[in-house]
């Protein structure tokens, strides 16, 4: 993982908004209506090279292919992994634990709400397995192609960890949460590993680390959810055992929506136990109203020495842009706890996290954010290296 001492980095979290063709073939393949294969990775090839362009073009160091050809970072994997399909029982129950403890304290709020409408939650109906590594292969040809022609600092490609996916393919097979994480994990070791070899880093997205806290296991105590995230990390210790920590990156959310979120843990609560997760770098939100504070706990807690920081400095639910000075004064809070070499500029989370939601922010609008945050890096790094 590319680090600097001479100025801030900048990188985001992955998924970006997808050009209309390529959206609608997407949904059209989600809902099962024939889709022309060879059109849609021809349009998936071309989507993930703009949408490298347009990153460096904003001034964005650490690109992603943008999760073009996936309709969500979890559920893709049912195209991918044996033993997983739809079925009315999983579709039922994954809507259920959808809702945030949040949402049902504001009826009217969840009323408003539509992010999951549209989304499909499919079930885990028999032992799970890495199946079909050729959409993989094709995601990894489409942004190596992209990669060598535009040429960035350095590239990542997301997937979702053993955790998380719990929460989106819902388990009517295993009956046993211990056992079912196990086997997701040892099923994920073939992406994961894939994804580095390629020479890419690795971002695993754990939300199963915060948001899970007020909706998948709203009915634990704090207590209980640390055990059962402590569970999550060992599943993704194991799985990534044979890559090396700083060829990967963990992120960290409590839900990707605008509303109260009065109910999510604490970020001093997890991030112990997210800095015994392998990876060598934490993605984390740092700009929301409900967490932006968080810069003060890290402050008063023991960072390991080998853990490198990529604060969210620009929020991903919202279509104000921040101020470049402001997005420094962030920045410049973290690099003043663990050394300004160790803290990369990112966002929240992702911009166009599901297909077919209705984006929170404007397409244009995260562009401008995107040339906010490169801006706000370079005040930053006037700042921090004058």
């Amino acid at each position: 993982m590319k680090t600097s001492n001479r100025r801030i980095l900048t990188t985001h979290v992955g998924s970006l908004p997808r050009p209309s063709g390529l959206l609608d073939m997407l949904l059209a393949r989600e809902e099962e209506r024939a889709v022309d294969e060879a059109l849609f990775e021809t349009r998936a090839a071309e989507a993930v090279d703009e949408t490298v362009a347009q990153q460096l073009a904003a001034g964005i160091d650490v690109v992603s292919d943008g999760e073009m050809s996936k309709p969500s970072y979890t559920i893709y994997i049912r195209h991918r992994v044996n033993g997983i399909a739809m079925t009315p029982e999983a579709e039922k129950k994954g809507r259920e634990i959808m809702v945030g403890l949040d949402q049902l304290e504001h009826p009217d709020f969840l009323e408003r709400m539509n992010n999951f409408r549209r989304i499909p939650f499919p079930g885990c109906v028999g032992p799970v397995s890495y199946r079909d590594t050729k959409p993989l292969e094709r995601d990894i040809a489409h942004l190596s192609a992209a990669i060598k022609r535009h040429k960035p600092v350095e590239a990542f490609m997301t997937a979702p960890s053993p955790g998380i996916l719990t929460r989106f393919v819902i388990d009517t097979y295993y009956h046993d949460e211990d056992a079912y994480v196990a086997a997701l994990a040892e099923a994920m070791k073939t992406e994961y590993e894939a994804i580095v070899g390629a020479g890419f880093l690795l971002q695993i997205d754990c939300p199963d680390l915060g948001s899970a806290r007020h909706n998948q296991y709203r009915d634990k105590t704090d207590a209980e959810f640390i055990r059962i995230a402590e569970r999550n990390v060992a599943a993704l210790n194991h799985a990534t055992a044979g890559i090396a920590p700083d060829r990967m990156r963990l992120h960290i959310c409590w839900g990707n929506y605008e509303g109260p979120h009065t109910h999510d843990i604490p970020l001093a609560k997890v991030i112990g136990v997210c800095f015994k997760a392998r990876p060598s770098a934490v993605s984390f939100e740092g700009a929301n109203p409900r967490h932006e504070h968080e810069w003060e706990d890290l402050k008063a807690i023991r960072i390991p020495e080998d853990k490198i920081l990529i604060p969210g400095v620009i929020d991903s639910t919202t279509n104000f842009v921040e101020h470049p000075r402001l997005i420094a004064q962030r920045i410049c809070h973290y690099a003043d706890i663990v050394g300004r070499e160790r803290v990369i500029a990112g966002a929240d989370c992702g911009f166009a996290t599901f297909a077919g939601r209705a984006p929170l922010v404007a397409t244009s609008i995260v562009w401008s954010k995107f040339k906010a945050l490169a801006e706000g890096a370079q005040v930053a790094t006037q700042c921090l290296w004058q």
